[in-house]
C-alpha cells in the first residue's frame, strides 16, 4: 500500500478520525489543514448528528496526506479524496467500501467480516485493549456518547450494560400496576394500602 499514496493517506486517517464513511469522503482540506501543513489535531462536524467531533491525526498519518495533497495539487477549499469520476465531487462511500474490501482481501481476510465501521473501532479498541479504560475510549472517541453504545461499538460484548435502575413505587415493584389501574382514586385524608387494595390514612399528611 506505501505506493499507492491515496490508499495509504485513506487508510491511515480513516483509522486516526475514526469517521463514519460519509463524513472521511467529504473531508476538505482546510479541515485538516493549517496553511499548507496537515494539522496535528482537527474538529469537524458529523453529517449525522450534526455535532463535532476532535481527533488527533498521528505523525505517520499528517506524512502521508501530506504527501497526497502535494501530489495532486489539492486547495483549501478542495476535497482531500475528489473523485475520479466527472459527475462526483469527492470519493462516494460505496468506492470506499469497495477500497477497503480489497484491502482486507490483500490481508486474506473474508470481506463479509469487515466493513467501513470496522475502521471507526479499530482505534477504541487499541486504546482499550491497552489501557482497560473504557472512559478513556470514550473521551478520545467523542462520538461514543453512552457507555453502552461504546461498548458495542468496541466490540466488548463480555460487558454487561448499566442496570436499569429499580423503580421507587412498591406496586411497580411488586406487580400491582393493574390493582392500582383499576381501582378509583382514593378520598382526601387517604392512601391506597396496594396489598388490600382499600384506602389506609396512615401516610396522608394534609
Amino acid at each position: 500500500m506505501e505506493s499507492r499514496v491515496r490508499e495509504l493517506a485513506l487508510f491511515n486517517l480513516g483509522i486516526d478520525s475514526k469517521l463514519r464513511g460519509c463524513d472521511l469522503v467529504a473531508l476538505k482540506v482546510r479541515d485538516i489543514c493549517h496553511g499548507d501543513q496537515v494539522a496535528s489535531r482537527a474538529v469537524v462536524m458529523q453529517h449525522k448528528t450534526q455535532r463535532p467531533v476532535q481527533f488527533e491525526i498521528t505523525t505517520a498519518t499528517r506524512e502521508a496526506v501530506q504527501k497526497w495533497i502535494k501530489q495532486t495539487g489539492l486547495k483549501s477549499d478542495d476535497f482531500v479524496f475528489p473523485s475520479r469520476i466527472h459527475y462526483s465531487p469527492h470519493l462516494g462511500t460505496r468506492q470506499y467500501a469497495r477500497i477497503l474490501e480489497g484491502w482486507v482481501e490483500e490481508l486474506g481476510l473474508d470481506p463479509a467480516d469487515y466493513g467501513t465501521h470496522s475502521m471507526r473501532r479499530t482505534k477504541a479498541t487499541l486504546i482499550y485493549r491497552r489501557t482497560k479504560n473504557l472512559r478513556a475510549v470514550q473521551l478520545l472517541r467523542c462520538c461514543l456518547v453512552t457507555p453502552t453504545w461504546t461498548i458495542s461499538r468496541v466490540g466488548l460484548c463480555t460487558v454487561k450494560p448499566l442496570q436499569r435502575p429499580r423503580p421507587r413505587c412498591f406496586a411497580l415493584r411488586t406487580g400491582h400496576r393493574n390493582a392500582l389501574r383499576r381501582a378509583p382514586p382514593p378520598a382526601r385524608g387517604a392512601s391506597w394500602n396496594v396489598r388490600s387494595r382499600a384506602p389506609s390514612t396512615s401516610c396522608w399528611h394534609s
